[in-house]
């Protein structure tokens, strides 16, 4: 089992979750709003002092727990809805879970998505 969280611009959402939802089988998503800074500009990408700005760029965050079988596919999907070639597309990052249980059921792994 994995979870997939997406940090994507707001305006691609709606694309990326018609891309989603076109894959069959997936148990769902949570899309939260965000906040956040880019990575700096300075050497190795390092923060430096002439790049503080107090208004930060909003952002969209997408959390998937899916079957470890359905991990490309979503990933793939959210790659190319996400993707408009500028700086700032996003980023994508997959991670293993080592268990899951669905409050109401009590179901546990694979069954409680």
């Amino acid at each position: 089992m994995k979870q997939i969280i997406a940090v994507i611009q707001p305006h691609r959402v709606h694309a990326v979750e018609k891309a989603l939802e076109g894959l069959p089988h997936l148990p769902g998503f949570t899309l939260f709003p965000a906040r956040g800074h880019a990575r700096g500009h300075g050497l190795q990408h390092q923060f430096t002092a002439d790049e503080w700005n107090p208004d930060m760029h909003d952002r969209s965050v997408l959390l998937i727990f899916c079957p470890n079988d359905m991990v490309d596919a979503a990933v793939e999907a959210i790659r190319l809805a996400a993707h408009t070639g500028n700086a700032g597309d996003g980023l994508i990052t997959v991670s293993d879970i080592e268990g899951i249980v669905r409050i109401r059921t009590n179901e546990r792994g694979d069954a409680a998505l």
